[in-house]
Parts: structure tokens; C-alpha cells; sequence
């Protein structure tokens, strides 16, 4: 009983309301009195609120006397309060964003540990409403596979570019093929991802020594635009250098060899 005293003060209701309207339920019509001992709280307090829930339309007065009161059904409370919650949030999603400073901006957050970087990884793919870009290795892929289908089945854009080699049967993906190189530069397995141009995330989801998954996440578009827009050259480069490999090779070496060391070094 004390958890249900619990939720309904959760909804609005204070701990004598809650406990009177659970009284009513147990026996109506009932009188002040008899109220006071099923609720265990002072006569004085169960007529006071009584007529508190009364006005409320919670409780129903007779015209006898003594006065007896009903409470309305349960379902009618729920749905009654429900239709208030939901118009609540209705309002504040609509206005708070109202509320911003014309020069806010989007705060950098770091997100550690593998479990809440999957965990937020989770929750952008299922937030996300038109497009996914992702870049990942297979260690995560295959605590995200379920996720990025189910996004793809709600007709998502998802195209994935995947550091090494593991099946994707859905969405538009791309093999890369300079991953050992790119480990070492990375100092580990990494991911990126752009969900709607909005909301991003980028990282060490595998460090190669013994340190601490780390990650960036963030609602700045600025930022989402340079993650998207890396994953996106990757993609072109992918594309190119599996439509071209011959003239790749011929210019810059076996594994773009002339090309790494002409920028790297």
C-alpha cells in the first residue's frame, strides 16, 4: 500500500490525499469519521481533506447527513491526470527551447566506460528520426547490429563505414582497408557517429594499452557536421579506391603507401 501512496503522490497528490482517496476505495460511501480510522490519519485531517478532494473532483459529497463521500472510479483518475501530465509536456516541449540564449551553444560532454559508451551509442540510434553515418569496428558492431536494424526497418537512412571485416546485410556499408594503420594512430578501436546532422559521438571504445574507454558526445551541430562529414570522406575514398584500384596502386603505392607518407611524415 505504501508504494501505491507513493506513485499517487508522484502524480500530485500529498500523502493524506493519497491515503483518504485509498480509504474511499475500501468503503464509500463513508463518512469523516469512518475515513479517519481507514486511514489511520487524525479526524480533523480527513474532513480537511476530504473537502480538499472534494474540490478537486476527486471525492463526491452526498446531500444526507452526515455527509458521505465517493471517489471517483480509479481509471477516471489515471486518465484524468494522464490528459494532464501529457499537456504539461506538450507545453514545456514547445516552450522551453524558447527559453535558450541567443548565443547558447551545445555543450562537449566525455562519456566513459564501455558499458555507458554502448549505453549512448544505444540511445542516439534510437533517438535518431532520418540518417545514421556510422564508423566502427566489429567489437562494437555486434552490440549495435540489433539497433541500426531496427533503424534501418523504421526507414532510416544508414550507411556504416566498418574497420574491419564483419557482415552487414542492411543499409548502404563500406569496407576500409587501412586499419591497422589507422590503430596505431588512434592508439586503439574508435568510433564515430552522426545521427539527423545533430547529435555526434567520437572515440576510444577500445583502447590498445590498458587505459579507459572514452568518447565525446555532443548535440553541437558544428561538431556533428565534422564527424559526418569525416565518415562521409571515408566513404568517398572507400568508393574510390574499390572502383580504381589499379590507378591507386600505380600512383601511390600498395596501400596508398606515397600518398600516408606524403602526408604523415
Amino acid at each position: 500500500m505504501d508504494e501505491i501512496v507513493e506513485k499517487l503522490k508522484e502524480i500530485g497528490l500529498n500523502e493524506y490525499q493519497s491515503k483518504v482517496y485509498i480509504a474511499l476505495l475500501k468503503k464509500f460511501p463513508a463518512t469523516g469519521y469512518e475515513i479517519s480510522k481507514l486511514a489511520n490519519i487524525p479526524q480533523s485531517r480527513a474532513y480537511d481533506t476530504l473537502k480538499t478532494l472534494e474540490t478537486l473532483h476527486i471525492a463526491i459529497p452526498s446531500n444526507t447527513k452526515p455527509v458521505t463521500y465517493t471517489p471517483i472510479k480509479p481509471r477516471e483518475l489515471t486518465k484524468r491526470y494522464k490528459r494532464k501530465i501529457d499537456s504539461t509536456i506538450n507545453f514545456l516541449e514547445k516552450k522551453l527551447p524558447d527559453i535558450k540564449e541567443d548565443n547558447y551553444t551545445e555543450p562537449v560532454l566525455s562519456v566513459s566506460g564501455r558499458t555507458k559508451i554502448v549505453d549512448k551509442i544505444t540511445e542516439i540510434i534510437k533517438n535518431a528520426q532520418k540518417t545514421i553515418f556510422i564508423a566502427l569496428f566489429s567489437q562494437d558492431y555486434k552490440y549495435l547490429e540489433t539497433h541500426l536494424l531496427d533503424a534501418y526497418n523504421r526507414g532510416l537512412d544508414v550507411k556504416i563505414v566498418k574497420y574491419d571485416n564483419f557482415i552487414c546485410n542492411f543499409g548502404k556499408s563500406f569496407q576500409h582497408s587501412g586499419i591497422p594503420m589507422l590503430e596505431h594512430y588512434f592508439n586503439g578501436k574508435f568510433v564515430f557517429l552522426a545521427a539527423d546532422n545533430n547529435e555526434g559521438l567520437f572515440g576510444i571504445t577500445q583502447p590498445a594499452k590498458n587505459g579507459t574507454p572514452e568518447v565525446i558526445w555532443t548535440k553541437n551541430t558544428e561538431i556533428v557536421f565534422l564527424i559526418k562529414a569525416f565518415t562521409v570522406h571515408d566513404m568517398y575514398m572507400i568508393d574510390i579506391e574499390d572502383n580504381f584500384p589499379e590507378q591507386l596502386r600505380y600512383f601511390y603505392g600498395a596501400g596508398l603507401k606515397k600518398l600516408r607518407d606524403k602526408i604523415l611524415h
